[in-house]
């Protein structure tokens, strides 16, 4: 199926960034991973977790009368990154990457995140 291989392709180009984990893309609206990559954590889990970020960011933002987009949620810990990338061409979805801090450079992996977003077809 189209579909599934443009997301598989998305995520095997995800995990080629330097110091990628894991990856997933996800449905914030039922909470549900598309398709996962790689580990570092339990992706499935983090997708449904996720999902609540994201959709409570936008509430927060509504609420508060901002408009627009959001670009990315980054998330620090100790010894990982994690990026939250809602796609703007398809609408209810976002990327999730998980980065080792020590092996990985943000800004081009922030780059790299928005390049396979605007490759994505689903």
């Amino acid at each position: 199926m189209e579909i599934v291989a443009n997301i598989n392709d998305s995520l095997a180009e995800l995990l080629n960034i330097d110091g990628a984990l894991g990856a997933c893309i996800v449905d914030y609206t039922s909470g549900m991973a598309l398709g996962t990559a790689g580990s570092g954590v339990d992706l499935e889990l983090a997708a449904a977790g996720n999902s609540e970020v994201v959709k409570a960011k936008i509430a927060t933002m509504k609420s508060l009368g901002i408009t627009g987009d959001i670009t990315d949620i980054l998330i620090t810990l100790d010894t990982q990154m994690h990026i939250i990338r809602p796609t703007v061409n398809h609408k209810g979805l976002f990327i999730y990457l998980v980065l080792d801090t020590a092996k990985a450079n943000l800004a081009l992996a922030r780059r790299k995140v928005q390049n396979i977003e605007d490759s994505l077809e689903v």
